[in-house]
């Protein structure tokens, strides 16, 4: 399963590179980002060579790509689901031993589905994000933000969704929320400009977090890490915007990997 010499160095370089912005952008945080190494599509040499190097937290977008990758390599990577969920994948995804957190929950009904399809060997929670649809766009997945001046947030979507989890799925952690900005936000955020979608998701974060510690007052382990929701935004082309707006996770697939080859109808099919 070993890379070629050439390609683990290639790889090894990317990420100490990565790893090493991140952490000088972190300096003066109480708490340090989370680097998820994006490898869909990458093979699982690539991927235990970073492993072998000490990296952990790793994100894939296709379930059976995550199921094939999680049989075959180590079982203390920390795997991070980041694809489109649907209800009908969640008993696969919940047999994964060392899945660690879902970061694209959208829907009531497939929170129920994971916490029921959780195996009782599982010793802990199986840690959720909610995806925030921040920027508008038709074709992005994810909720509606919410706003600190409106009147509804109770009534949202949003917000019944993280009130589902944390008061239905006892076998589910909500520890934050996920998004994809526009990509023309992410170039203009490099220059000087503050990304609209990532001061978005701070609102939203913010306003929820207000709305739980209301609706669940004296209950704060049910949600968040130490009473605050985590925020996951920044992908190759913005994680260095992203955590000077304050992102807790970022993930970098082709900043750490290389460009990727394109789904082959092979890939499709599994």
């Amino acid at each position: 399963m070993s890379a070629s010499i050439e390609r683990a160095a290639e790889v090894s370089a990317s990420l100490r590179e990565i790893e090493s912005r991140v952490h000088e952008l972190a300096i003066g945080r109480a708490h340090a980002p989370t680097l998820v190494a994006v490898s869909k599509y990458k093979p699982a040499s690539d991927i235990l060579t970073c492993y072998e190097d000490g990296h952990l937290d790793f994100g894939e977008n296709y379930v059976q790509e995550l199921v094939d990758k999680s049989e075959a390599l180590p079982v203390k990577i920390r795997w991070h689901f980041i694809g489109t969920l649907q209800s009908n994948k969640a008993k696969t995804l919940a047999a994964i031993s060392n899945l660690h957190t879902i970061q694209t929950l959208t829907s009531s009904k497939t929170a129920r589905a994971l916490d029921k399809a959780l195996p009782p060997e599982r010793t802990t929670p199986l840690n959720v994000l909610i995806q925030v649809n921040t920027s508008g766009e038709d074709a992005k997945s994810g909720l509606p933000p919410l706003s600190s001046v409106s009147e509804n947030n109770v009534g949202s979507e949003l917000f019944q969704l993280a009130k589902t989890v944390t008061t239905e799925c006892p076998r589910l952690h909500l520890r934050g929320l996920m998004t994809i900005g526009a990509l023309e936000q992410s170039l203009d955020a490099k220059e000087t400009k503050e990304n609209p979608d990532f001061e978005r998701l701070k609102e939203t974060r913010d306003v929820l977090q207000e709305l739980l510690a209301k609706e669940l007052e004296g209950q704060g382990k049910k949600w968040g890490d130490e009473g605050r929701l985590l925020l996951s935004m920044g992908m190759s082309s913005d994680y260095e915007a992203a955590l000077k707006a304050g992102s807790d996770i970022v993930r970098v697939g082709t900043g750490i990997f290389g460009e990727r080859a394109k789904r082959t109808v092979q890939a499709v099919a599994s």
